[in-house]
């Protein structure tokens, strides 16, 4: 890398904000881009913009008024069909166009593991109507997982456990549904021991390399706590690389993937894929490996040599949330919790709260040697010390 680049952000929260510092670290420069001001990542970058990127004409006029050389989308709701002709004007997508269009619609990406590419994945049925997701209720089973085919941090996500469930489930799943696709993927519930996210560094002329796993737990389908490394055997690690191998070749491109796999007494089962950091990635921040997830990204997507990921330490995240609507958020526990050793904490500077907002984040960490369980306790304790006032 000869000179400095220019990186148009599509989205900028907050694991958008880590990767525009560590861009600029490797002194690019970074234009973050949201549909609201103030911004986490904005907050870091040297420009902004605020546009609705589900608007193809503004993002246009964006892209030809800022001329990137590379836009690098961290949310699903963008005009993403517009990336190939960003890409035919010689600007690199990351981590390509195919893949940020195949992967911000939950269809596309699990036609692609399932059909294509043959890996083990849950049954599966789609439905744009009530009338049909009743009917593939019906044909995958109670109790089942509801997923909008377009949305974010969890959002629409539910289990439908009884016939009572159902209506209530499609109407959540509407409500939580990002940009104008109305369609719901109906998935056949696995019964899972724990989840993981199988970090994925792609290079442009490197070997691809595989992160520890880090185990994660949800709730409303957002993530809450996650601990690296999670307990895995051989065989499902291996089994677990070489699918997240096959898709993000079949997708192409540089960067970072957050691969999410089910833990099953029947192996290993591949579940999501994000082009771009994960959020529960963010127990990178900890120091458990020579590099974050954030500066994984943002070498591999400039083409920088990343030799090896190696795992230096036990670490954990526990989110905070918000618990009401409101603006000018502050922040009470957090000297009580700066008290413990081997404790940090990342306020993420959101300008707004709502309902189960993620806000901040704690990290933990210890030897290698020490207890991972331990270690993701205190982690959870110490959040919840935290709380989140605004007016």
């Amino acid at each position: 890398m000869s000179y400095q680049k220019k990186v148009m952000l599509l989205g900028s929260g907050e694991l958008g904000k880590e990767v525009v510092i560590e861009l600029q670290r490797l002194g690019q420069y970074v234009i973050a881009v949201d549909n609201y001001a103030g911004a986490p990542a904005m907050q870091v970058a040297h420009e902004h913009e605020v546009i609705n990127m589900l608007d193809g004409d503004a993002l246009d006029k964006i892209v030809a008024k800022h001329k990137p050389d590379l836009i690098v989308p961290e949310i699903e709701a963008i005009r993403t069909e517009r990336f190939y002709d960003y890409e035919k004007q010689g600007i690199t997508v990351v981590p390509s166009a195919r893949a940020a269009n195949f992967t911000m619609n939950r269809k596309a990406i699990r036609d692609l593991a399932s059909k294509e590419l043959g890996l083990r994945t849950a049954n599966y049925l789609y439905a744009t109507t009530l009338e049909e997701f009743k009917n593939a209720v019906s044909k995958i089973g109670i109790p089942c997982v509801v997923k909008p085919l377009m949305s974010s941090s969890g959002k629409g996500q539910s289990v439908v456990k009884t016939e009572a469930d159902v209506e209530k489930s499609w109407n959540y799943a509407m409500e939580g549904s990002r940009g104008d696709y109305k369609e719901v993927i109906i998935e056949e519930f696995i019964k899972f021991h724990s989840e993981i996210t199988l970090l994925t560094v792609t290079q442009k002329n490197g070997k691809t390399l595989f992160c520890p796993p880090i185990g994660h737990r949800q709730e409303r389908g957002d993530y809450q706590e996650s601990w690296q490394p999670c307990a895995i055997n051989d065989k499902d690690l291996k089994d677990a690389e070489e699918m997240a191998d096959k898709v993000t070749k079949a997708l192409t491109g540089a960067g970072i993937w957050g691969v999410e796999f089910f833990l099953t007494d029947k192996g290993v089962y591949f579940s999501e894929l994000s082009p771009r950091p994960h959020d529960t990635g963010m127990v990178t921040l900890a120091g458990t490996q020579n590099m974050s997830e954030f500066e994984l990204h943002a070498k591999a997507i400039l083409g920088l040599p990343i030799p090896a990921v190696t795992l230096e330490r036990n670490g954990a995240s526990a989110v905070v949330l918000a618990l009401a609507e409101g603006k000018n958020p502050q922040y009470e526990g957090v000297d009580e919790v700066l008290l413990n050793t081997l404790t940090n904490v990342r306020v993420f500077g959101k300008p707004t709260t709502r309902p189960y907002r993620r806000m901040a984040v704690v990290l933990t960490y210890d030897n290698l040697k020490s207890d991972v369980n331990a270690v993701k306790q205190k982690a959870i304790d110490l959040a919840r010390k935290i709380t989140v006032n605004s007016n």
